[in-house]
Order: structure tokens, then sequence, then C-alpha cells
């Protein structure tokens, strides 16, 4: 099966198998399983012997961040940044996790890099109970978090200070990313803030009171990611609207620029159609200096339209 498992005594961790997680009296014992696939849930409910609720929540295909008491436990569904490349529609992959005293389970379907990091904290000594090991993996999803968020605000201030009319479509795709994925993280991040406030108000004795402080700090800086997020979004569309409004001021320019040089061309057309039709009886047409005054008019009538406008500062942008 997928997955590893720890047994935790006095701060000394021993990384088993699976299936040898659970043959043991230790301090705290956590099983990570990667899969949720048909076996995994048959382990967990013949095995484990967890209630049919929990092990439907922890194999469950769609999830959102949560916190639920059930008995003497807690389920918390958490989301943080996966090792793969996900879908814009679903940026964050889920953790689900069941605590009880002594008992942690975890499961995952995508690997999460929140897990690498808790591996190395339980290996280190730092995790004792399932308290810790719950307060950890909250720490190590916002601290990955963080930095992605601030890397979006990052990249739309770069817009903001590039905006350029001939860069419109270059920065519209931009903030169109920047934007999809500031959406796709708040998704998430409020009901993950509620969450861990919930969790860190449940009643238990496995819940030290340094495990508390540590789930409302998590809470915290996620409320804070969130606001950011917001505000990111926000700023996104006010950015979007200005692009849109330097295109059509650019498209306006060159309407602009295309109807002037329609309008020097017009009475030209009229003259030289006029002369140019195949009658007789048009004034001058047999004197040998007519072709240089038509030319001539030409020139001074395209000179006094574009005088005309350019007196009219037409052509400023």
């Amino acid at each position: 099966m997928s997955g590893f498992g720890f047994r935790i005594t006095n701060g000394e961790a021993t990384r088993v198998d699976v299936k040898e997680a659970l043959d043991c009296t230790a301090d705290l014992v956590w099983v990570h399983l990667s899969t949720t696939a048909e076996h995994a849930q048959t382990w967990l409910r013949d095995e484990a012997r967890l209630l049919d609720y929990v092990v439907d929540a922890l194999t469950a295909t769609e999830t959102r961040p949560r916190c639920e008491a059930v008995g003497d436990g807690a389920f918390v569904n958490l989301r943080g940044r996966s090792k793969e490349e996900l879908d814009t529609s679903d940026l964050l992959a889920s953790v689900r996790i069941w605590a009880v005293k002594g008992r942690v389970y975890s499961v995952t379907r995508k690997p999460l890099i929140a897990v690498a990091e808790v591996e190395k904290m339980v290996e280190r000594g730092e995790i004792r109970d399932p308290g810790d090991l719950i307060a950890a993996f909250a720490t190590a999803i916002t601290t990955d978090l963080d930095p992605d968020v601030a890397t979006l605000g990052d990249e739309l201030d770069d817009c903001e200070e590039q905006l350029d009319a001939n860069r419109v479509f270059e920065l519209r795709r931009t903030v169109s990313k920047v934007r999809v994925a500031a959406i796709g993280y708040k998704r998430f991040l409020n009901p993950q803030r509620a969450a861990l406030e919930k969790l860190a108000a449940l009643p238990g004795d496995w819940l030290a009171d340094d495990d508390r402080l540590h789930l409302a700090a998590a809470a915290d800086r996620a409320a804070r990611m969130a606001e950011e997020l917001e505000s990111i979004r926000e700023r996104s569309a006010l950015v979007h609207e200005t692009l849109t409004d330097l295109r059509a001021e650019q498209i306006d320019n060159r309407s602009l620029i295309i109807s002037i040089a329609a309008m020097v061309f017009l009475p030209l057309t009229f003259l030289t159609g006029l002369y140019g039709m195949n009658v007789k009886g048009l004034p001058y047409a047999e004197e040998p200096w007519a072709f240089d005054a038509i030319a001539v008019a030409c020139l001074v009538i395209a000179v006094g339209v574009v005088g005309y406008f350019s007196a009219r500062h037409w052509f400023r942008r």
C-alpha cells in the first residue's frame, strides 16, 4: 500500500511500514496514505477500525477545508500546494486528517509539499502528540503558500508599473493568470481559516495550549493571505479595466489617423476623378499646363487639410 508510518515515543520517531504501524504501543502513531483507492478504504475500515463516516471523509473525491469533532477525535481537511501541476480550477491539493489521542491518520491523493516538511519535523523529534502533528501540518501549509501569494502581488505590481498601450496583450495575459490564481487560492483559504480556528477551540486533552497557539497563528496567517488575495483580485480587475481602456484609446487613435487620411484624399479623389472623365468641355483640358495646375492644386488642398487638422490639434495623443 502506498504510504508510510511513524512510531513516536518520547520524541524519538521510527519509520515503519503502514501494515506494521498499528501493531505497537507508542505515544503517537502516525499513518499516512498517499492514495484514496478502494484498498486504502478497506484498510482504514478493517485494519484501523475507523468509523464509516470517517473513512468516507478521508477518501472523498471532492473536499473543502473543514473541521469536525467526532467523538473523542477530530476530522480536519486542509489544502496546500502540491508537487504536481494542478488544474487552474483547483490549485491546491488536500490532506485529510483524523486525529485521536495517540493516533493520527492522514490521506492525500496528490503529493503535498507540506507532507515532506512534516516528515522532517517528525524525524528531528519535534512532534510528540497529535496536536503537534496537526499544528505542524497547518504551519507547513501556510508557510509554503505565503511566498506564492506574495509572488502574485509582485507580478501585479510589475504590471501596474509597466502599463503601456503597446504591451496590452502581454500584460493582460499576466493579469488574467494572477487573477485566476488569486481566486483559486482564496476559494480555499477562507474556509481553511475557519477550520483552523474551530480546531483550536475544540475541547480535548490531546490538544495542548501551545498547539492551540500554533493553530491560531496559522489561522491568522491564512486570514491575512485571504485578505491579500482579495486585494490582488480587486487590483487585477482594475488593471484589466485600465488595459482595456488603453487598448480602446489605441484603437481610437488609429481610427483617427485613418479618418484624417481619408479626409485628405477625399477632395483630391473628387478633383482627379472629375478631370479623369472621358468627356469634352472640361475647363483648360487642352492647355499644356493643365496637368501641372491640377497637381499643384492637389498639393495645396492636401497641405491645407493637414494644416487644418494640425491647427485643431487632432494629431496630439
